[in-house]
């Protein structure tokens, strides 16, 4: 059966029922898998220690993309402490899938680009839902 012209609705919000795309939407600009490297690789959890990836996120965008992040229900944010207000920031079981996408994109720019370093072994993230 040929399904190529089947018509199905697209998630609310969504341009299309294509999972990629979709994905995409919430992750696909130039920051926000650097986020979640950060949480789900490298076991970062506090502002500071996002802002001091050698990438240097601007601390306007950092903010935005934990904000999207959460809302898309990728990252738990979390209160240590009331005043001043300090959060930090955990992956839910979602965003802590995406660990194989990752570990692959590191996989393949480690043997397509020259000169980038991918680490021997990987820190294991907190989860939390």
């Amino acid at each position: 059966m040929d399904n190529t012209n089947v018509k199905t609705a697209s998630p609310e919000g969504s341009r299309s029922t294509c999972p990629i795309a979709n994905l995409l939407d919430i992750v696909g600009d130039k920051w926000t898998l650097l986020v979640v490297r950060d949480l789900l690789l490298l076991s970062k959890r506090r502002y500071g220690e996002f802002q001091n990836s050698p990438e240097a996120i601007p601390t306007n965008i950092l903010a935005d993309r934990l904000k999207r992040l959460e809302a898309a229900g990728f990252v738990k944010k979390e209160f240590y402490q009331d005043n001043p207000p300090r959060a930090e920031y955990f992956l839910t079981r979602k965003g802590a899938d995406l660990e194989p996408v990752l570990k692959a994109m590191g996989k393949w720019g480690k043997q397509y680009i020259p000169g980038v370093v991918l680490p021997e072994t990987f820190l294991s993230p907190e989860i939390r839902d």
